[in-house]
């Protein structure tokens, strides 16, 4: 008897390696819930893009359960754990170009206190919209 094994983390390293090929920056959009370790200051409405670029992140390891590296925000380096679950999308920040996944697994909210909203919308179909980070 054979494991099916889901395709999410083999489309989320095959985006992120088009991008880092075509010369492009890899962002990877997350909701953050109980097993999504990130800076809860930088969470908007339950969710925040990464910038997973080779110049952003140190020792990133896109895995088959969940993606993990270093990153600086505001100058503080942090761990950044992510399960493969959380991801909500891949894609270039110069064209927007990527992939969304559909049909996201249910996973336990974070309490984000610091002004997330309790169970944010899904977002609009179409381009994203992104912000500058630095």
């Amino acid at each position: 008897m054979t494991t099916e094994f889901s395709t999410k983390p083999y489309l989320i390293r095959a985006i992120y390696e088009w991008c880092t090929d075509s010369g492009y920056t890899p962002y990877m959009a997350v909701q953050v819930d109980d097993y999504t370790q990130v800076p809860a200051a930088y969470v908007k409405e339950g969710r925040i893009v990464l910038n997973i670029g080779v110049d952003a992140v140190k020792n990133l390891h896109l895995g088959n359960e969940d993606i993990t590296c270093g990153g600086r925000f505001g100058g503080v380096a942090h761990q950044v754990i992510v399960p493969i679950s959380a991801v909500i999308g891949i894609f270039a920040k110069e064209n927007g170009q990527g992939l969304v996944f559909q049909g996201q697994e249910a996973a336990p909210q974070m309490n984000v206190s610091q002004g997330g909203a309790d169970e944010p919308s899904p977002p609009p179909p179409g381009k994203p919209k992104l912000t500058i980070v630095k």
